[in-house]
């Protein structure tokens, strides 16, 4: 069995009103796709509500009526419930967002349908690192629900990119770098020990930032500001070495990039990396993401964690094939 724990769908209400990739709209056919390429399993969801990814002139995503995010969500889990053995999805949630957001996302974590949360690595050129991302936080560890910080429509600084393709293929997978070294950096995985995060892309960049992440993690924290003031985190004080935390980040292998995915498991070991596809609407062949994976040389014991074993455990979902799909139950949230 595999489970590709990075995949899109979209509702026909969303589909008539925005631009967007066909493949988004066809359930159907998307699972038919992966359980032929020997995926049994996918997690899906919405990188922007009910929004979209194109670039369209006068949405701001991050402004979507609180009643088509409903719908939206709605839709979403009667596709996991048609499908209980192929699909589980995402809450999306605007991690910056109001009470009101957190509250429906909080709602939604309750039904079984939805396993985690998906949410972008940066809002409107503002990182995770601000004092406003703790409630969202805490919800996501009362919920011992992982957080993917999949990159926003618009990545930080990539407004003056006049080549979309260049926004699509190269700012996005360094907004997850930077975003997802915000997160790591500003001690929210400290303070809350149920926090875990997904960087999908191989993390973007950061298998190879590593060592200079932690190098900034032990400079002064009021560095090169005027006045040396901490920069506003859950703390003020240098947070402990990163590898007390590592083990609660995961990336995803949703990369055309052998060595990039080589890179990853080096950096977070392989019980930390997850198969992902980021399809729809990525049209690379599922068997040649399938096939990186057997380029990476290691045992098959290593291969089934990332095949399926890792998004199994982080998760909740079944663990193998000899078994048959129990019935979505209830995460046990904490008090």
């Amino acid at each position: 069995m595999t489970i590709d724990v990075h995949g899109h769908i979209t509702s026909p209400e969303l589909f008539r009103r925005f631009p967007m990739p066909p493949s988004l709209a066809d359930v159907d056919g998307m699972v038919e796709l992966k359980a032929a390429a020997g995926i049994t399993t996918s997690l899906v969801g919405s990188p922007v509500g009910a929004g979209t990814m194109v670039r369209t002139p006068g949405l701001d995503n991050y402004r979507q009526p609180a009643d088509a995010l409903e719908r939206f969500h709605d839709w979403l889990g009667e596709q996991v419930r048609a499908r209980p053995a192929a699909l589980r999805g995402y809450v999306y949630a605007n991690p910056l967002g109001s009470d009101a957001e957190l509250a429906a996302a909080d709602e939604r974590l309750a039904q079984p349908e939805f396993v985690g949360l998906m949410v972008n690595s940066s809002v409107a050129g503002r990182f995770l690192d601000v004092p406003q991302a703790d409630s969202f936080f805490a919800l996501a560890a009362r919920h011992r629900a992982p957080v993917l910080l999949h990159p926003p429509a618009e990545p930080a600084g990539a407004g003056e990119l006049r080549d979309l393709r260049l926004v699509e293929q190269i700012a996005r997978p360094c907004d997850v770098t930077l975003g997802t070294a915000a997160v790591l950096f500003a001690g929210w995985l400290e303070k809350y020990p149920d926090l875990r995060i997904v960087a999908p892309v191989c993390g973007g960049g950061l298998p190879l930032l590593l060592e200079r992440l932690e190098l900034a993690r032990r400079m002064p924290p009021g560095f090169g500001r005027p006045g040396g003031g901490p920069a506003g985190g859950p703390t003020a004080t240098p947070p402990a070495p990163l590898a007390g935390v590592l083990s609660r980040v995961y990336v995803d292998t949703a990369t055309p990039s052998l060595r990039a995915i080589a890179a990853a498991v080096d950096a977070f070991g392989p019980g930390n990396v997850l198969f992902g596809t980021d399809s729809p609407p990525m049209s690379a062949p599922l068997d040649a993401s399938l096939a990186r994976l057997d380029g990476l040389g290691l045992d098959p014991a290593a291969l089934a964690r990332i095949r399926h074993g890792n998004a199994a455990e982080l998760f909740g979902l079944p663990a193998g094939t000899d078994r048959p799909t129990p019935p979505m139950r209830d995460r046990e949230v904490l008090p």
